[in-house]
């Protein structure tokens, strides 16, 4: 089943990204979410989209889209559908590369198939839970480094506030993509050697990138060092961390949740 979910989320988001395509740089419309940020036309119109193609394959999966309203029939699902139709909004409006499609299937609160798609790249991202994490076909590997100091990490600035380091802020090369997706993917090919995010995480951001991060051999958990699970009432992770394995357990340590 991963691999016939994978070879449908493939499809869903090479379809999205044309879409996308359509409104990128063409200054489409754009609305502000209260507390959740821009959405353009284009948002919807991919969603519209990936609905459509998506629910008629799998009509008994669940449904988690950050353009949808959230209810609890997903809940009781074998299987949902995880995505976000445009991850990375403020660089889609922006006219910049680094947006994403991310989708994924969940099962039992983990999940088991995941693309995410920079349709402005053509570079596509995909990994089953028992299968190997795969950029544009070629297999990926993370990074092995496992010394904090001087690693190349991507996080916000405000992640790396004194008062969140119990251990003392780490000495980091800090990087940024707009994308949460694209972070984790970034990590998955050892472009980078870890990635993190303290705020809470909404699902849809990081469900399909988690699986390849983790499938490609980075360590990846919440902010405490939890497994991330999955399809939650309240669709939201504490955080994400996503390392080589040295370098994650050294991150939880400055975080006061390492030994």
């Amino acid at each position: 089943m991963p691999a016939r979910d994978l070879a449908l989320l493939t499809e869903a988001a090479q379809v999205a990204g044309a879409i996308a395509l359509r409104f990128w740089r063409k200054t489409p419309q754009v609305w502000e979410k209260p507390g959740l940020g821009p959405v353009t036309e284009a948002d919807l119109a991919v969603n519209d989209a990936l609905r459509g193609l998506l629910r008629r394959a799998r009509p008994e999966y669940g449904w988690l889209s950050e353009e949808d309203p959230d209810g609890t029939d997903r809940l009781a699902a074998d299987r949902i559908f995880v995505l976000d139709p445009i991850d990375g909004t403020r660089a889609f409006i922006a006219g910049e590369e680094s947006f994403a499609v991310s989708l994924a299937v969940v099962e039992a609160g983990r999940p088991v198939a995941g693309v995410v798609y920079l349709p402005a790249q053509d570079r596509l991202y995909t990994a089953t839970a028992e299968g190997p994490a795969l950029v544009d076909g070629q297999p990926m590997q993370a990074s092995q480094r496992t010394e904090v100091v001087g690693a190349s990490v991507l996080t916000t600035k405000p992640n790396l506030a004194p008062e969140l380091w119990p251990g003392g802020v780490p000495d980091l090369k800090r990087n940024f993509r707009a994308s949460l997706a694209w972070r984790l993917c970034l990590v998955a090919e050892g472009r980078f050697d870890g990635m993190l995010t303290l705020r809470d995480a909404w699902e849809w951001d990081i469900a399909a990138g988690a699986l390849i991060a983790a499938r490609a051999g980075a360590t990846v958990s919440d902010r405490l060092g939890q497994p991330l699970r999955f399809n939650a009432p309240h669709p939201q992770a504490a955080g994400v961390i996503a390392a080589a394995p040295g370098l994650h357990a050294g991150l939880l340590v400055r975080l006061g949740h390492g030994t």
